[in-house]
């Protein structure tokens, strides 16, 4: 039976949704190891002057545990 943990991780990027949630897992893969899923839980977007600005997200990454 595997053992699975799941963290929550906010990103932003300039970019798009898809460049916000790519940082996340590389990012959390920094000091996770063993990830199987993200899961984009939440996604939104800040206006600056008019225009899109920073595109976030709010992802949860399950990653199995070793025992």
């Amino acid at each position: 039976m595997a053992i699975l943990k799941v963290i929550e991780v906010l990103s932003n990027s300039d970019k798009s949704w898809e460049d916000a949630t790519r940082k996340a897992v590389k990012e959390a893969s920094k000091t996770v190891k063993n990830i199987k899923s993200v899961y984009v839980k939440e996604h939104s977007v800040t206006v600056k002057d008019g225009e899109l600005d920073q595109y976030r997200v709010d992802v949860k990454i399950t990653f199995e545990v070793n025992s």
